[in-house]
């Protein structure tokens, strides 16, 4: 029998009405509660002990006020025997007014790295708090600050959030070594694992299930669908991919590898597009420059790159003109790099005689680096903006909303995960979209929604395209897969604009996906 973990509550909250208090102790669905009289501290618990907090609040979305539950805290993997293995932290979100919770949507959700927490699709867009930004997604003056998401998913389905173990307050039990969840299969295994037990003790094996992950995310999601259907048995109603990477060979830029410089060319250009670093002709629409740009990204440099040494001089020269016309970039440049612009020579290059560097994460951002010479970045600008707000702001609400006490770091993005094993895919490229593609043809409900941002540097969104022209997916499951792009980068949802549209996308993803649940679920 599974262990009962205690609630921890912190000092002086005072719960709305006794009513309340015993509705969350008499429908504890989760797991068995135990409620604390809330005047004494409790000691820092164990890893090895489950720990959960619970909380009740509002949010306004859609101009709707929906009423919620947050539990807040730890879920033991065990093996069959008991063996404890790793304490994973999580939040929980349930909205409390719907009849019947097991009919209604419920999505898990995490971010990537490997060795990112959920922070950002937490705190970022899909959670019913979200860190104030400015309406481009750039820092405001710290201190920071929560406010409440009118755009929050939370009226569509229920939020359980997972710290992959190494990650947010999530660890190894004293004696386990960390580094065997460190993997491809081992990350998939642990997760898949973490879903199937909450599945059953929040008694949501009836509910519709949705994965949402983000950059390294996408690639547990597209692995973790085959594992949820063929370990557990799990059918998945819907995959939501932000800022999607399943193949990794279009994002090395490897020796003999030319893949890369022609999926991320279109990215380079709406950069320099962003940066007003383009002709006036190619600076007038994007998307019509974005069509040019992948044509002959497709044609003749994918030609021209495949073709080698044996590239005519007068060819090669008509190529150098318009990787410079296309990148805001010069022909002399272009032409050192032997017609192959990598990431960090680009970053670096396009604004070099303002001394300025362009992001990773988001081309839009700008850092300065103490010098001009060279390739690369000290920093990257657009990681740089969202870190400290992110910390900041989730370690507050945590522990004085949420009311979950830990003296861990939570680890936003950790590098304790390295080294990060490949297991099978060692000495080879990564490449998870064959499990997906399996998962989509056994069932054949299952629909996917793809975010892309144009000044993602990270997953560029033309690499993204190039992996599902390729999955191999049947004609008639062709359209169980809708895309969206944004004008901002990798979190594109820090930019309000974005973020409304793509409330609105997945809203239409949800009522797709799951249409009976949703509409019941959300009122209507």
């Amino acid at each position: 029998m599974l262990a009962r973990p205690k609630i921890r509550r912190p000092l002086g909250r005072v719960i709305a009405t006794f009513a309340l208090v015993a509705a969350v102790i008499l429908t504890a669905g989760l797991i068995g509660v135990r409620a604390d009289d809330g005047d004494d501290a409790e000691p820092e618990k164990s890893l090895e002990e489950e720990v959960v907090a619970v909380t009740g609040h509002t949010v306004t979305i859609d101009g709707k006020e929906v009423p919620y539950e947050a539990r807040t805290g730890t879920l033991i993997l065990k093996e069959e025997d008991g063996t404890k293995k790793a304490s994973v932290f999580f939040v929980y979100y349930r909205r409390t007014d719907v009849d019947d919770v097991a009919a209604r949507p419920i999505t898990f959700a995490y971010n990537g790295g490997p060795g990112s927490s959920s922070v950002w699709l937490h705190m970022g867009v899909f959670g019913p708090k979200r860190v104030l930004m400015d309406d481009e997604g750039r820092a405001l003056p710290p201190p920071y600050r929560l406010v409440d998401n009118d755009q929050s998913i939370l009226d569509l389905t229920d939020l359980v959030f997972i710290d992959p173990v190494s990650t947010g307050y999530s660890r190894p039990v004293p004696g386990e070594k960390a580094g065997q969840f460190h993997g491809v299969d081992e990350d998939v295994k642990s997760v898949g694992e973490f879903i199937r037990l909450f599945t059953t003790r929040a008694r949501r094996w009836s509910s519709p299930k949705f994965l949402a992950g983000e950059s390294y995310g996408t690639t547990r999601s597209a692995a973790l669908s085959g594992e949820l259907d063929r370990r557990h048995g799990i059918n998945l109603n819907g995959i939501m991919l932000v800022s999607s990477i399943l193949d990794f060979q279009t994002a090395r830029f490897d020796t003999g590898n030319d893949l890369p410089y022609i999926l991320f060319l279109p990215t380079y250009t709406a950069t320099a597009w962003y940066h007003d670093q383009l002709a006036p002709d190619l600076q007038k629409d994007l998307r019509k420059t974005l069509d040019e740009v992948e044509a002959f990204a497709l044609g003749d440099y994918a030609a021209a790159l495949l073709a080698g040494d044996r590239l005519s001089k007068e060819k090669r020269a008509s190529i150098v003109a318009r990787l410079a016309r296309y990148t805001g970039l010069s022909e002399a440049y272009i032409e050192q790099t032997d017609l192959r612009i990598k990431i960090f020579r680009f970053t670096k290059e396009l604004r070099r005689d303002e001394r300025r560097t362009v992001g990773r994460l988001d081309s839009r951002f700008v850092g300065i680096d103490q010098d001009a010479a060279g390739e690369g970045y000290d920093y990257d600008p657009s990681y740089a903006a969202i870190q400290g707000p992110y910390t900041a702001t989730l370690n507050d609400y945590v522990r004085n909303t949420l009311g979950f006490e830990s003296d861990l770091p939570y680890e936003i993005l950790t590098g304790r995960v390295r080294p990060w094993s490949y297991g099978r895919a060692e000495n080879r490229y990564l490449n998870v979209a064959e499990t997906l593609r399996q998962t989509m043809t056994k069932n054949r409900h299952l629909k996917v929604f793809v975010a892309n941002g144009y000044y993602d540097l990270a997953t560029p969104y033309f690499a993204t395209e190039h992996t599902f022209a390729h999955l191999g997916l049947d004609p008639e499951l062709r359209d169980n897969v809708r895309m969206e792009y944004y004008e901002s980068g990798h979190m594109m949802y820090i930019r309000k604009k974005s973020l409304v549209r793509m409330k609105t996308h997945m809203a239409d993803f949800y009522r797709w996906a799951a249409p009976a649940e949703t509409k019941a679920s959300d009122g209507r």
